[in-house]
């Protein structure tokens, strides 16, 4: 199991929740892991869930996030108000050293696909870049699979493999959409639907996503 980059169709899908339960499987089951994200915006608390969930608490947050801005926003509105710049080369090179580090890597990438990272560059140059497989998590509601289906062919646009769809269910309601939308994802986008994360539920089975 190699290292996997973790996109969502849209900020606030649960990359993190979906990245800290994989790692803490992982870790049941003796793999060497960490999750990573190489340029956060805010606030570290993500990066410390996923130091935790990995079972490595003293791990420098510098080390799992080499680019940090404050600025809640995207990307490239912190790095104008910080006066800061992204070396793209230079995240590729931490992030390998990660991979080359651990079993497993998962990579979370900042809001969605396309999040606009610097002039002219989005999340999408970086995953790019990396060339790892592509997981895609999406929230389990209306509209996920018009979401999932125009990211996943952005991802294959770029010659990178969407290996496969994590649905968040982020609600305790069950509409419509929410029962149906696995099988739509699947017919629509090709792709398959690993697993379907319960609301409330912390656990997935690392075995039947990383593959």
């Amino acid at each position: 199991m190699p290292a996997y980059f973790v996109t969502g169709t849209d900020v606030g899908v649960g990359k993190t929740h979906v990245i800290c339960a994989l790692l803490r499987k992982l870790v049941e089951r003796g793999i060497s892991c960490a999750g990573c994200k190489p340029v956060a915006c805010g606030d570290r608390k993500e990066l410390r869930a996923m130091r935790e969930a990995a079972g490595q608490p003293a791990l420098s947050l510098d080390k799992l996030n080499p680019l940090y801005l404050r600025t809640m926003a995207d990307p490239r509105v912190g790095i104008d108000f910080e006066h800061q710049r992204v070396d793209i080369p230079a995240l590729v090179a931490s992030t390998q050293e990660l991979a080359s580090t651990y079993a497993t890597l998962l990579v979370e990438g900042t809001g969605g696909w396309e999040t606009p990272l610097a002039p002219g560059t989005t999340m999408a140059d970086l995953a790019q870049a990396l060339r790892y497989p592509v997981l895609l998590v999406t929230s389990n509601r209306q509209g996920a699979v018009n979401h999932a289906l125009m990211t996943v062919r952005s991802i294959q646009a770029r010659g990178l493999e969407c290996c496969g769809i994590i649905l968040n269910q982020q609600s305790d309601e069950w509409d419509t959409a929410a029962v149906t939308n696995c099988a739509m994802l699947e017919e629509y986008t090709g792709v398959p639907v690993l697993a379907e994360l319960i609301h409330g539920d912390d656990e997935l089975d690392a075995s039947s996503v990383l593959v």
